[in-house]
């Protein structure tokens, strides 16, 4: 299913009950000569939805926001901005055939998102061989964009995710030893479990359990008595927060008390509600902390809670980022045409964004730093911060 936001004033029905009807900016005494139309890609429906609206969410909000100051300036005339909203389902099939129609039948001159990497790295390929700037706001796997020229992105990747975990680890409890469990046939978590275990082993932790399962599966006490039995000083679960609670209620469960560390996949506040006091005290890495927020990022969020009635997650930062970028590219380039979108967005040295500066290297990747985030009297709480050496610069 897919939607055209037409100054955006309708939301998705497939996801209205969850986000309701939302005000449109005013756009009188702008003048539109045209419009700048934009495909947005989120599981709106599947495993993750929440994931989706939050998609949806930050991607109105910024649409709107330009549209009020009169769109996008080309040629110095103004460009109404306008989304179309495609629903991968949480399925890789899914994202490959949505990323398909916005470039061949909506002839958009961009995409945001896939956001989870499952996702991403298929549409992706859809995007680079097509040749149409793709942006995924949240996926942290190389693949999406290695050696794809027409695809970038506003996360870290997990070759300094993993790391990044990893040394808190030792720091923190002073691990020695580390067990993994993680969901084999998803390319986020498969990628950064290995990304954590190499990190771990070139640190001096051992891996003492490297245990998987499914999409899907529900009961892990096979996986974590094997964990148990292991003995780990610390376990790191890089799954996403609809099975978060499960893996961690049931390590509880069945006598498991030592640290338990996620990443970014955690950052829906979902996960609290789901996971209960049995995730209190817990750690994980991700991309922003609302309370140490930039002025760039406090202006966000103030307007986002204003908006919606509640703080912006990680997936709305990144996805509001990823749009910045864009209408930086776009108005930068002074064109609509997709290679000189392209070559803009390739050209941007240093953004600063709602989760913090950035520069970008060979592949569109962005270098940034990272956050740890601790889970604390029902909220999410800044705990640190890790950043790539000589970044960010003086």
């Amino acid at each position: 299913m897919s939607k055209r936001f037409m100054s955006l004033g309708l939301i998705l029905v497939v996801v209205a009950a969850t986000l309701g009807s939302l005000p449109v900016a005013a756009q009188e005494d702008c003048d539109f000569v045209g419009e700048v139309v934009i495909g947005v890609i989120g599981p709106l429906t599947g495993d993750i939805p929440k994931v989706g609206q939050s998609t949806v969410e930050a991607a109105q909000m910024a649409v709107d926001e330009v549209n009020a100051e009169c769109g996008l300036q080309i040629d110095g005339e103004n460009y109404e901005v306008v989304i179309v909203v495609e629903d991968d389902e949480s399925k890789a099939e899914s994202a490959v055939a949505v990323a398909t129609r916005l470039i061949v039948e909506e002839n958009v001159v961009a995409i945001i998102g896939p956001q989870a990497s499952k996702q991403a790295v298929p549409a992706g390929q859809v995007a680079n061989d097509r040749e149409t700037p793709m942006i995924s706001p949240w996926s942290t796997n190389p693949a999406t964009t290695k050696d794809r020229p027409w695809v970038f992105r506003a996360a870290f990747l997990d070759p300094f995710q993993g790391p990044v975990v990893a040394g808190f680890a030792a720091k923190e409890f002073g691990a020695k030893t580390a067990a993994v469990l993680y969901d084999v046939a998803s390319d986020y978590p498969k990628g950064l479990a290995e990304n954590f275990r190499d990190a771990a082993l070139a640190s001096g932790i051992d891996i003492v359990a490297f245990e998987s399962f499914t999409t899907g599966d529900t009961d892990f006490s096979s996986q974590l008595t094997n964990i148990i039995a292991a003995k780990p000083d610390v376990l790191f679960t890089p799954q996403y927060y609809n099975e978060v609670p499960l893996i961690v209620q049931q390590a509880r469960e069945l006598g498991f008390q030592n640290p338990i560390v996620g990443s970014d996949s955690w950052g829906t506040p979902d996960l609290i509600d789901l996971c209960g006091d049995a995730c209190n005290g817990l750690f994980f890495s991700t991309h922003y902390a609302p309370d140490i927020a930039t002025e760039v990022g406090q202006k966000f969020i103030a307007a986002y809670e204003e908006r919606y009635g509640f703080k912006p997650d990680d997936v709305a930062a990144l996805t509001y980022d990823a749009f910045q970028l864009l209408f930086t590219a776009i108005e930068s380039a002074n064109s609509l045409e997709r290679a000189d979108i392209r070559d803009a967005l390739a050209s941007i040295e240093l953004f600063e964004g709602v989760t913090g500066q950035m520069s970008f290297d060979e592949q569109g990747d962005p270098i940034k730093c990272a956050v740890i985030i601790q889970i604390k009297d029902g909220a999410f709480t800044y705990y640190d911060s890790a950043c790539p050496a000589g970044f960010p610069p003086e």
